[in-house]
């Protein structure tokens, strides 16, 4: 389950306290507190079989003798009750129950969820504090405050992170539409609330606090969803040494690697802050500041120093200061004392009278070239920051979403703190924190572009599986689990790897010889053993041999070497490979592994023998595409080294780039895979070559495309049909599309637009974005293509299906070029749609329309669908049962 039942949860008509009590200091008597404090609008049923009235209203003996099934109930009895009480809740028909207990056995808890899911009942915590939904005076928790409405919501794994924001944030008079805390999520999880919250109408913008994940591509999903939506912002806690112990502990997950968990915020679009302070600073941006999507700032001040500093701190974040037009200077050098210079940083002056604030700003409000506006207030003797505040307030709020106001000093510019949040201006503690604030909403600008990439798997061309597949069982009918690095190139070159040419050979030095003539010299010698990882460590790498004589007094040395270092390893051979002479070079690592939470990896970095003592390295989840791939280059250091220095001609990303889509479809098609590395691959002006290559494979296949976090494209689920005189594919939809099916569009007429889209207009890039790059886990698109003269493709149509997130409901649409309509396309196109929807488990399919489309309405009638009742009297609603 997901969002079923969420309303019950988040807003209920009614609720019930079970373990209700009067005792001090009790969950029972504070969460029965909090909910008559709160003035919550429905029934409060309180339940315990030793009190006839609580509070002056009345008890019940169980939770069987209620008037009514509750939409809510909190639990806050003993662990041994939760079960039963549960099931009886689950037997009354109540759909939503917080667990505040905590301590339950593994049994106790196995149970209490048997129950719950038997009968549809979704189940909070246990260990949870509750939930505050404010609009609706809800205040179902034991948090010893209360928090005021707005359009932020929180969701937490930590109840005391809660209450410490609930109090931050009422001192701020910072208002939510939720408060959730999540405690051990043995139901109800940050995926679900997402989805719920992604479609919350009061809901503006989310901030999670996470500990751990439980199943990634549900969150994943769930949080693709959301971003583009609305903003998210998480802190995620557990991020190395003790801090992923303490993490595991509490919430009973693995915390997993914390570069996989940064790779996957990015990937699903959301902004990940480091510490609850940028949290907080978070929630003081979304709630008063609007994105305006301009990164350019403009300080004000009293005071130079203030300015100077903040510069430097926007210069350090990526942040840019405006560049004052002609037209503004003159506007503000009017206004400063005579012989200043309006430059940005603008220093007013430490003795400037109130009116002098007051016209400065209006000039900067007014110019919305000048970007974000920041104003930093120093408290003097001179002019009270009060009276400044009060007069500001209402030339600042003309341009609220835009500004930031920083008062410096705490408690002696309270009043004037107060008065600008009161005005509906984002206010900071310190330039740093407003500075922050705006390189946050650039970060999450930038990573909500990467949200829109849902790349293919097989960017890179066709591999010989046949050959792969053979290689790999041959290295397991050996009894191996690595292959060995004449295998893992063999691997690499059916994947369209270059790798630098290399002979495989036995431990005779005869039949090195014979290799290195083949491939002439100079050359390099590696060993071969299937006990000894690193061999370079063991000296059983000897490069740059120029001649027999030298070859063979390398295989004496290296057998002896390697015996000396490792005796008891098995020497099966050697590998005699190409000394390849490429100065400009640069060393790289590629690699690939399984994380236990996010599963397939990709690590991309600066490589060779130093790899471990640079740590240069990023992450990404696969699947990957050409631009997600030069994201994960340009998130190391090396990558300043590979677009060229001092004489260095820049390198081929196109090429790095080929060779991390390669590996990103060898994790899709090889299930067996779990470890690969490249090291080092070379990279330059010419473009990329392996030069030593490692993979681990298991006889026990767990990867695969089910184990990626974010599901790659299904291409097999294309198929060739004959369509009249035509051979037409039917394909999901892919992001390289977007060109293709703005082609599709424009060949549709007016009339045909309105009926699809329900209004006449060309889409937007982005809109058109959104259609071609999916989330294949909860929407499908298949087009009908047929191959055109130049070898490309042409789209005649296309169906769409977008799942809610409990996989029950899918919403229904399709278009047929205008000039094809009637001629059979778009039944094809429906019943590969239904099949699809049913293979998922789909109930039920359903579509809108006008009244007036005719042709939506006899395709309708052509496959059952029925018409059922629609809230938009301007529709008709079509329904397709698919069970």
């Amino acid at each position: 389950m997901t969002t079923a039942h969420l309303e019950r949860l988040l807003l209920p008509r009614s609720v019930a306290v079970i373990g209700a009590s009067d005792v001090p200091g009790s969950i029972g008597s504070a969460v029965l507190q909090n909910l008559y404090a709160g003035s919550f609008a429905g029934p409060i049923f309180a339940v315990n079989p030793h009190h006839a009235r609580l509070q002056g209203k009345e008890v019940f003996a169980s939770v069987m003798e209620l008037p009514a099934a509750p939409d809510l109930a909190l639990l806050c009895t003993a662990p041994s009750t939760i079960p039963e009480l549960v099931a009886d809740l689950a037997r009354l028909g109540t759909r939503a129950a917080i667990v505040t207990t905590t301590g339950l056995s593994a049994d106790q808890g196995l149970s209490m969820s048997a129950h719950a899911r038997a009968h549809g009942l979704r189940l909070l915590g246990p260990n949870s504090i509750g939930l505050l939904s404010p609009y609706t005076r809800l205040n179902a928790s034991f948090a010893n405050s209360d928090a005021l409405p707005g359009n932020l919501a929180f969701v937490s794994q930590s109840g005391a992170i809660v209450t410490a924001v609930m109090g931050w944030a009422r001192s701020r008079k910072i208002g939510f539409s939720h408060i959730v805390s999540l405690g051990e999520q043995c139901d109800v999880d940050a995926a679900d609330l997402l989805d719920f919250l992604a479609g919350d109408p009061g809901t503006r913008s989310i901030l999670l606090y996470i500990e751990s994940i439980g199943e990634a591509r549900k969150f994943m999903s769930a949080a693709r969803a959301a971003s583009r939506n609305k903003p998210v912002i998480v802190v995620k806690a557990g991020r190395a040494g003790h801090g992923i112990g303490a993490a595991m502990a509490h919430t009973g997950g693995s915390a997993g690697s914390d570069d996989v968990f940064e790779a996957a915020i990015r990937r699903a679009g959301m902004l990940r802050v480091d510490t609850l302070q940028d949290l907080l600073v978070a929630a003081e941006t979304l709630t008063r500041f609007r994105d305006t999507g301009n990164d350019r700032l403009t300080l004000v001040g009293n005071g130079g120093g203030a300015g100077v500093i903040a510069a430097d701190f926007a210069a350090h974040c990526g942040i840019s200061l405006s560049e004052l037009g002609d037209d503004l200077r003159g506007k503000l050098e009017a206004v400063l004392p005579p012989g200043r210079c309006a430059v940005n940083p603008i220093d007013i002056v430490g003795d400037a009278p109130v009116d002098r604030y007051v016209k400065t700003l209006q000039a900067l409000v007014a110019d919305r070239d000048s970007g974000t506006l920041l104003f930093v207030q120093s408290p003097t003797a001179v002019v009270s920051s009060t009276d400044i505040a009060s007069a500001c307030a209402p030339v600042l709020r003309q341009a609220a979403g835009r500004v930031m106001t920083c008062w410096l000093g705490d408690a002696s510019n309270a009043d004037a703190r107060r008065i600008s949040e009161e005005a509906g201006i984002a206010d900071y503690a310190t330039p740093e924190d407003a500075i922050r604030a705006l390189a946050m909403l650039a970060n999450y600008r930038r990573n909500r572009v990467l949200l829109t990439e849902a790349p293919t798997s097989s960017e890179s061309g066709v591999p010989d599986l046949a050959l792969v597949r053979a290689t790999i069982q041959a290295a397991l009918d050996d009894d191996r689990d690595v292959l060995n690095e004449f295998e893992s190139k063999t691997v690499l070159e059916a994947y369209g790897i270059p790798v630098v040419p290399t002979a495989s050979v036995g431990c005779s030095p005869d039949e090195v010889v014979t290799a290195a003539g083949r491939i002439a010299f100079p050359v390099a010698l590696k060993i071969l053993s299937r006990d000894i990882v690193d061999k370079t460590g063991v000296g059983g790498v000897r490069l740059g041999i120029g001649d027999e004589t030298s070859l063979r007094k390398a295989v004496e040395e290296v057998t002896a070497r390697v015996r000396e270092a490792q005796p008891r390893a098995r020497i099966d051979g050697f590998t005699v490979q190409a000394m390849l002479q490429r100065p400009m070079a640069h060393e790289l690592i590629i690699a690939a592994s399984v994380d236990p939470t996010f599963g397939p990896i990709l690590v991309f970095g600066h490589g060779g023998t130093a790899v471990d003592a640079l740590t240069d390295r990023a992450v990404a989840l696969p699947p990957l595409n050409r631009v997600l791939a030069r994201d994960l280059i340009a998130r190391t250091r090396v990558a300043k080294l590979l677009i060229g220095y001092c004489g260095h001609p820049p390198a081929r990303l196109d090429a790095i780039c080929d060779v991390l889509i390669a590996l990103s479809q060898m994790l899709a098609d090889l299930p067996e895979l779990t470890e690969l590395q490249i090291n080092p691959l070379w990279a330059d002006d010419c473009g990329a070559i392996a030069l030593d290559a490692r993979l681990q494979v298991t006889r026990t296949p767990s990867v695969g495309t089910e184990r990626f976090a974010i599901q790659p494209y299904p291409a097999e689920l294309t198929e060739t049909v004959r369509w009249k005189d035509k051979v037409v594919r039917l394909r999901p939809i892919r992001p390289d599309d977007e060109w293709r099916h703005e082609a599709f569009l424009q060949r549709m007429d007016a009339e045909d637009l309105r009926m699809r889209f329900f209004s006449v207009f060309r889409l937007q890039r982005n809109q058109l974005a959104r259609l071609v790059q999916i989330d294949y886990a909860r929407e499908m698109a298949f087009v009908a293509v047929v191959a055109t003269v130049d070898g490309d493709e042409e789209i005649l149509g296309v169906v769409r299906a977008v799942a809610d997130a409990d996989n029950v409901e899918a919403e229904f649409a399709i278009a047929v070029r205008s000039d094809l309509k009637g001629q059979g396309l778009g039944g094809m196109l429906t019943d590969k749609m239904v099949s699809y929807l049913r293979s998922r488990g789909i109930r039920r399919l359903v579509a809108d329309t006008l009244h007036e489309n005719h042709r939506m309405r006899e395709l309708a009638r052509n496959h059952d669908f029925k018409k059922v009742e629609s809230l938009d009297t301007s529709c008709l609603r079509f329904s397709l049962d698919l069970r």
